[in-house]
């Protein structure tokens, strides 16, 4: 599981990540806690679940802006 901190965008981000399946890793939304959306992952690897999330969200044009955190739980 990984989960994003941030206190904006949260719809886009779960949309983001939700539609996200690239050489079989894939996201799906599971809670919300505050400010924290937490996502299953298909991923072995949750370090670089989170890595890819990160990435993702940063490509994204309102993402370069925003304030967000990702990490492996």
């Amino acid at each position: 599981m990984i989960s994003i901190a941030s206190a904006m965008q949260q719809e886009a981000i779960k949309e983001l990540l939700e539609a996200y399946n690239e050489d079989g890793v894939t996201f799906t939304f599971k809670e919300k806690q505050g400010i924290k959306l937490f996502f299953e992952t298909s991923a072995d690897d949750k370090d670089a679940a989170a890595k890819k999330a990160k990435e993702l969200i940063k490509a994204e044009p309102w993402g370069s802006v925003l304030f967000f955190q990702a990490a492996a739980v």
